[in-house]
């Protein structure tokens, strides 16, 4: 299960502890000649990577050893003052240094960072962008972990050193922050980056049900085809094929937590297609390698609560509901043409069964929205590696988002990249325009909307922002928006280009953001 040591991390002040501890040490900076931003014992290990690049000349990463035992690595982050840098700097020069310390075969790595905010203040959370960085970097998937016990740790300790750690206090603060963090981005890793059989609907409620068991966090499980045809149609149109293999039987899981004196309350649908077939509309030519990545979404938001349950923010009410569900092909499958009815009593004609993601969320923000209108000062929020179009036109590593009316009029998509910028999470704002709303209207008397065309998003036009309009419309959420007398502030985020690549382990962005915006940090 999700795990981890709250000894793993550990603050080093001295150069004894460098010596006794650790096994090698990387440096992340601007410049390495600038003493002055990094701690004082660590000039040692600066002189021998001058000695070094005085020699080498070399622009990126050296490496050299110290005393004949320590590997030092010399990781750049590159300039940090030009228009188009940001916090990534920091977090990419971490990871690339830690994975060079483990490619050396070190188990007790030393990461130290420079305080460079002081030169440029958009760089203020690099410290603990590094960390996570770092942290990125050691993770194992879970398969390996069960499957190979012996592999299942890369690290035993992992230092950190920086002139911004100026007291046991904040060097305590900052090291609970960063190992509650990444509990909740282990969570989103292991179900979002496991293959389709180990985090299959009811292998994911397993898996959770021994993370939340006894904690802050409540966990409600909606199961069997029957109640999702009454509740869920939408859902149950997607798990209809499924439903013929007990294993592949879809799971709707609900998670809350409550932290004191709420102010806020924010409500999360994630989207969970543990594996897309593309349903009777099948993914061909090779498309469909990868799609176990498709339940990112639901990943992330089970991610949260990690995060919530480890940090307990004051202030907060967090609702997620995780639609947990395989778009499976065969003669049950649903198909285009059918009209089936929403929740919130809405006739969709189905246009691509391709687009089951749409169909997965849209029934449980319907009861999301239900349950909005009795909190305080709810946000409702889908969660997706939703369409292809949104990696085209935004590009990889961005995050889409986007608000409805009453979301824009706070300006909260332009926020959340505000939040997002500095944490090394970059967001793109989209916009959900008439055009997108009227994508979706019915064609004729047989339905109120359409679900989607007939063709990938990718070569659609708007083809990651009218899903959104979709999901408005088909769970009733087009009644609360600024014409409204309960108007609800919505936004949809999708994540198909910032979930990470395939082959490889999912990125869990924008956790860290999602943490800020919800008083974690």
């Amino acid at each position: 299960m999700a795990s981890i040591s709250k000894d793993l991390i550990q603050v080093v002040t001295s150069e004894a502890e460098i010596t006794s501890k650790h096994d090698a040490i990387v440096i992340v900076g601007e410049k390495h000649e600038l003493g002055l931003f990094y701690p004082g014992f660590i000039q040692p290990y600066l002189t021998s990577i001058k000695q070094l690049k005085d020699v080498d000349q070399c622009d990126g990463m050296c490496v050299c050893s110290y005393d004949g035992g320590i590997l030092v690595i010399w990781s750049p982050t590159g300039k940090l003052n030009r228009d188009y840098d940001d916090a990534r700097r920091y977090k990419d020069a971490a990871i690339e240094g830690v994975k060079r310390a483990l490619k050396g075969g070190k188990k007790k790595p030393l990461l130290v960072v420079s305080s460079s905010h002081e030169q440029y203040p958009d760089y203020k959370d690099a410290l603990l962008v590094s960390i996570l960085g770092a942290l990125e970097a050691i993770y194992v998937p879970i398969e390996i972990r069960e499957a190979l016990p012996d592999k299942s740790t890369k690290v035993s300790v992992l230092g950190i050193a920086s002139n911004e750690i100026d007291s046991q206090e904040k060097g305590e603060k900052l090291v609970s922050t960063a190992l509650g963090i990444e509990f909740g981005r282990i969570i989103a890793r292991d179900i979002g980056g496991s293959d389709p059989e180990r985090m299959a609907p009811c292998k994911v409620e397993e898996y959770l049900r021994e993370i939340f068991n006894d904690t802050s966090i409540v966990m409600d499980v909606v199961a069997g085809h029957e109640a999702f045809r009454k509740d869920y149609p939408l859902f149950a149109a997607v798990d209809r094929c499924a439903n013929e293999v007990p294993r592949h039987r879809g799971r709707l899981i609900y998670l809350e937590y409550s932290g004191e004196e709420v102010t806020d309350t924010y409500m999360f649908v994630g989207k969970g297609v543990t594996y897309d077939t593309g349903g009777c509309d099948v993914k061909a030519g090779g498309h469909m390698a990868g799609m176990h990545r498709d339940k990112c979404g639901a990943a992330t938001v089970a991610g949260i609560f990690g995060i919530l349950e480890k940090l307990k923010p004051k202030g907060v009410k967090v609702v997620g509901r995780l639609a947990m569900v395989r778009n499976s092909v065969g003669a049950e499958g649903y198909v285009a043409d059918e009209i089936i009815t929403s929740a919130a009593g809405v006739r969709v004609r189905i246009g691509n069964t391709d687009a089951e993601g749409r169909m997965a969320m849209t029934d449980p923000l319907c009861h999301t929205k239900e349950q909005a209108l009795r909190e305080i000062n709810p946000h409702l929020f889908t969660v997706a590696t939703l369409t292809g179009h949104a990696v085209v036109a935004l590009g990889e590593p961005y995050t889409g988002v986007m608000d409805n009316g009453p979301a824009r009029r706070e300006k909260f998509a332009q926020h959340l990249q505000d939040v997002g910028h500095p944490l090394s999470e970059p967001f793109e704002v989209s916009t959900i325009r008439r055009e997108d709303y009227a994508f979706c209207e019915g064609r004729n008397e047989y339905e109120d909307v359409l679900q989607c065309n007939n063709e990938p998003s990718s070569a659609t036009e708007r083809g990651h922002q009218f899903p959104a309009a979709f999901m408005i419309c088909a769970s009733g959420m087009d009644k609360h928006g600024l014409d409204s007398e309960k108007p609800l502030k919505y936004t949809h985020i999708d994540i198909a280009g910032s979930s990470g690549p395939y082959p490889g382990i999912p990125t869990a962005i924008p956790l860290i953001t999602f943490a800020k915006m919800m008083k974690a940090l």
